[in-house]
């Protein structure tokens, strides 16, 4: 299936005419998914890419230069960690050159204050660092790296003295949503720009610890208070992104903006994603770069169009007034619930799997786990 490039539309007889798709805005880079930290939420899939299979410098330099050429305004450099890649500061240099605003989504583990001033001095744009806890005893704990909360504050510090912008990504859970306030006084604290406060999405490693993660349902409502307090008083200082818990909402987000519709991820074995999750839809067809270009991959990839626009929909979401708000919600959601992806998102209250997919939520936001499925790096 090939779809409509730029800014023409068609649509077949009684079919629903699908938005143009427009250039992508943002890649998401996957340098590797080696990291030193062992998260039982990470959203990198349980069978992860052999450090011999990952893209070389080169190649990643040449996705740069296509993705600048089809639109892509933005690079975020992610992994895994992507300061496990010895070319860091070569890939930084390549992403500047092709005129790419960089940004390094980081644990901050393997940075020193001499490395991060290299890729500073090298064109890096902004720092997003990882936080898994206020103190270094929950944090070390999730993390399962000792020490790792105390490096953390180190690059904190140096990423301030080197003027860096700095975004603190918090993910958020049931062992420690209730320490929410003090997570958004530390962001002020180190001086950050902004905090992205992610309820954990239950995909990959988070998928096999629910139990021990799932908030609760009071916990969520009240997170929703503490951000929208938070909003008020620290407007202008701080800006807070908030990802509320999707089982306990009525309607489901509008998961990248629509599949296919505003960035690209490549994971680092070159395979190239509609979103972080895409390779948990059974059935379908995932090009690699650099066998197809990425422009081919974004306009005609057959991954790419499955579910763009609104023909592909089932009731109810095909004749629902909110089918251009969320798009049909998240399709790897359908898939892991329903094992259909053509399913209604069960996030939506008006779905078949709606009840289901709260009953377990429940069940296991009142579970008493307490082991932990850490995640493991690839060799």
């Amino acid at each position: 299936m090939t779809m409509v490039a730029e800014n023409e539309t068609t649509a077949a007889p009684g079919t629903i005419p699908a938005p143009s798709v427009k250039p992508p805005m943002a890649m998401l880079a996957e340098l590797t998914h080696r990291c030193p930290l062992a998260c039982p939420y990470c959203s990198n899939p349980l069978e992860m890419t052999a450090i011999k299979s990952e893209l070389k410098t080169e190649e990643w330099a040449e996705a740069f230069k296509q993705a600048a050429a089809i639109g892509v305004l933005q690079i975020h450099l992610s992994g895994g960690e992507p300061a496990s890649r010895r070319d860091l500061e070569e890939l930084i240099t390549a992403a500047r050159d092709a005129d790419l605003y960089t940004n390094l989504i980081t644990s901050g583990i393997g940075l020193t204050e001499k490395r991060l001033a290299a890729l500073d001095e090298r064109g890096l744009d902004h720092v997003q660092l990882s936080l898994q806890g206020v103190t270094a005893e929950s944090a070390d704990e999730i993390g399962g790296y000792k020490g790792g909360f105390d490096r953390k504050m180190a690059v904190a510090g140096w990423v301030e003295k080197q003027g860096i912008p700095l975004t603190l990504n918090a993910v958020v859970h049931r062992r420690n949503m209730d320490r929410l306030e003090e997570t958004i006084a530390l962001a002020q604290q180190l001086g950050a720009r902004r905090i992205e406060v992610a309820t954990v999405q239950f995909h990959g490693w988070a998928a096999a610890n629910r139990a021990a993660l799932m908030p609760t349902q009071d916990q969520a409502l009240r997170a929703r208070e503490i951000v929208n307090e938070a909003r008020e008083r620290l407007k202008g200082e701080l800006v807070i992104d908030y990802v509320p818990a999707d089982h306990h909402a009525k309607y489901p987000k509008p998961c990248m903006g629509g599949w296919g519709s505003t960035g690209l991820n490549i994971t680092p074995d070159g395979t190239v994603l509609p979103c972080h999750a895409a390779q948990t839809i059974k059935g379908l067809n995932f090009d690699r770069f650099p066998e197809k270009s990425l422009r081919d991959i974004w306009y005609d990839g057959d991954a790419f169009n499955a579910f763009r626009g609104f023909d592909w929909m089932q009731e109810p979401c095909r004749s629902c007034d909110r089918r251009g708000k969320d798009f049909g919600g998240c399709r790897c959601q359908a898939m892991a619930i329903a094992n259909d992806p053509y399913a209604t998102d069960p996030v939506c209250s008006k779905s078949p799997f709606h009840a289901e997919l709260v009953a377990a939520a429940e069940a296991d936001s009142h579970a008493d786990a307490s082991e932990l499925t850490y995640r493991v790096s690839p060799r």
